[in-house]
């Protein structure tokens, strides 16, 4: 068992080791529409490479969860074979938004050290094929809410 800070020393140590192990920029934020962001989710049971839409306008949550979803295909076949669309996905916060996402297959855990190496190359191929997916596709997912 780990203390509080303890553990929050082993997250700093493994977002930085991810860092230095893959150092490029990634799209994460910067999709040019609010509140659809990539991301790294990494904690005691699970790390993820996600897609979540969590505005606060429910309608433009729908609108581009419905713009991804007709991609599906496309986005399964071509980018990312087990991706899962979750369009009530429940935050650790209490806050249920649209999330995207892919699941690394193998066991994980934040405090087990072990286990960093293979998230470390599951996080670059996964967001890789993300933004691959995203450049190819931005003009139509925006057409969602920019029309």
């Amino acid at each position: 068992m780990f203390s509080k800070e303890e553990s929050a020393q082993l997250r700093k140590e493994f977002w930085t080791s991810f860092g230095k192990s893959f150092p490029r920029k990634w799209l994460l934020y910067n999709t040019q529409i609010k509140d659809f962001s990539f991301k790294f989710v990494a904690d005691k049971n699970k790390a993820l490479v996600c897609l979540d839409i969590e505005s606060f306008d429910k309608n433009k949550n729908q609108l581009l969860f419905d713009q991804i979803l007709a991609l599906k295909t496309i986005l399964t076949d071509d980018y990312l074979p087990k991706i899962i669309f979750d369009d009530s996905y429940t935050l650790e916060n209490g806050k249920t938004i649209h999330r995207i996402y892919v699941e690394h297959q193998e066991a994980f855990n934040i405090h087990d050290k072990n286990t960093w190496g293979n998230a470390y190359t599951f996080f670059n191929v996964a967001m890789n094929q993300f933004e691959l997916f995203y450049e190819d596709y931005e003009d139509f997912i925006k057409q969602a809410v920019f029309n």
